[in-house]
């Protein structure tokens, strides 16, 4: 079903032109899904007023495939992972932008449930999508759509958080449970079927971000573990930090049908994609304060302290197993499930 005044159901090149039907484009499809006084200008910048503190700015794109998956969809997924990317840094998030790259034929109907659902997700988060672009290209050229957003936000002063920060003797707090969104990707994408219902945790974490920096600014590092996983992101902080990271797998959160599924399909869940998870490092003084401020949160209610920093092996991360062994988290070589963001 297409919008009610647009009057093509499929996206034709002459949409991606600059001409009157891109500008119908923009005008029925766009700008009634992200109306503010900001964008209404349609500038080739927006003018923006200031903040206090540190300017926050960050961009990503997005190529998933399937397009809609149980829990979101690539819209959704645009603007959270783009106002997680600033939280991560503990900005308050205020502005974004958003590109589309169309191939030609592309559904209207689609289009619109994509913006509506970008719409949704920047009033949950409390952004504005305020400059954007749109560019159609030939059938085959593209697969569908792709969006590029960017991102601003502002970083209140006392806030130091960098992947570079972790020091021996912090402690690590997962906000909930992983492996959510990769497997609901891939039961979608190759149409797997389990008798529990997998959702994406596609989500906005702003919100919990700022319970937490609320109770303590003695939070030393912030990632949220999309690609890679679990695995990836700690290895990283692990290195950029010059520290070691000791985890106990007993410890951290996974949903039975997540790790079901991942002995049905030889995946690890520490290697699987989450859209709306956070790993925290942070000084052991304001840990337990820092978890029952996330806990008193919709997306924190499970987090866990998974583990500590430690001083050696350097760029080492290890977990000990329910069995008393401990064994080495590598890097993964590769994201087992392409295309998942």
């Amino acid at each position: 079903m297409k919008s009610s005044s647009f009057p093509w159901e499929y996206i034709q090149l002459g949409h991606g032109s600059g001409g009157r039907m891109g500008h119908e484009l923009v005008e029925q499809i766009f700008l009634p899904a992200f109306r503010n006084e900001t964008l209404l200008r349609l500038d080739d910048a927006a003018v923006l007023p200031g903040g206090a503190g540190r300017l926050a700015f960050t961009t990503d794109s997005y190529v998933v495939t399937p397009l809609f998956f149980p829990g979101g969809d690539i819209g959704k997924l645009a603007i959270c992972g783009t106002v997680n990317d600033l939280s991560m840094s503990g900005a308050c998030c205020r502005y974004l932008s958003a590109g589309f790259i169309i191939e030609e034929g592309f559904p209207v109907a689609d289009l619109v449930k994509i913006v509506s659902s970008m719409a949704e997700a920047a009033r949950e988060a409390g952004v504005m999508v305020v400059a954007g672009d749109t560019k159609v290209v030939n059938r085959g050229s593209a697969d569908q759509i792709f969006i590029n957003t960017a991102g601003i936000g502002f970083i209140p002063e006392g806030i130091a958080i960098s992947a570079v920060n972790a020091r021996p003797g912090n402690l690590v707090i997962l906000s909930g449970s992983i492996g959510d969104h990769g497997m609901a990707v891939l039961s979608e994408r190759e149409g797997i079927r389990f008798h529990t219902t997998l959702k994406s945790d596609c989500a906005p974490l702003n919100g919990l971000v700022a319970a937490m920096l609320s109770v303590s600014n003695r939070i030393n590092c912030l990632r949220d573990p999309t690609r890679g996983g679990l695995a990836a992101t700690l290895n990283e902080l692990a290195v950029q930090s010059g520290v070691a990271i000791k985890i106990e797998e007993g410890l951290i959160p996974v949903k039975e049908e997540v790790r079901g599924a991942c002995e049905l399909l030889g995946f690890d869940p520490l290697h699987l994609a989450n859209e709306g998870k956070l790993v925290a490092i942070v000084d052991p003084a304001v840990a337990d304060d820092v978890l029952k401020a996330m806990r008193t949160q919709p997306l924190g209610r499970e987090a866990a302290i998974i583990g500590a920093v430690q001083s050696h092996p350097p760029g080492r991360v290890m977990m000990k197993l329910p069995t008393g062994a401990t064994r080495i988290v590598d890097m993964p070589l590769a994201e087992p499930l392409p295309r998942i963001c």
